[in-house]
């Protein structure tokens, strides 16, 4: 019986840390900023995203409605930087993630979903605190 209670105390002690640690990322990531996008350059672009100074993030309701070559990035002022590239559009719905290397991204006030091969913004999401 000892066995039976010592596993089960156990088994729900490493319950409780796990649900503890997966709320850690939350946690850290509550320094990023989010905002909603709005389309441009005749294009419907909506949904969240969220900036943090590893990522990009758009959130499950994002959605284009479809462009040639579509590419997240980042911008400022209504200024898009192209050298903030972090890659295609990997999907025109639904969340996705972009890992950010080398960018100051608190320089930047903007994410860009840009359309390289007509050199156009196709939606841009102001970011808040």
């Amino acid at each position: 019986m000892t066995n039976r209670r010592q596993f089960l105390a156990l088994t729900a002690g490493l319950a409780a840390a796990t649900v503890s640690a997966g709320s850690l990322p939350a946690l850290a990531g509550s320094g990023a900023r989010s905002g909603n996008f709005s389309g441009r350059s005749n294009h419907v672009t909506t949904g969240k995203t969220e900036l943090s100074s590893n990522n990009v993030v758009l959130q499950s309701n994002f959605s284009l409605d479809g462009a040639p070559d579509p590419r997240v990035g980042l911008g400022k002022n209504g200024k898009y930087d192209p050298k903030t590239d972090l890659g295609a559009l990997k999907k025109l719905k639904g969340k996705q993630s972009y890992k950010i290397g080398g960018i100051d991204t608190s320089k930047y006030n903007e994410v860009y979903i840009w359309c390289r091969k007509f050199n156009v913004p196709l939606g841009v999401a102001k970011l808040g605190n």
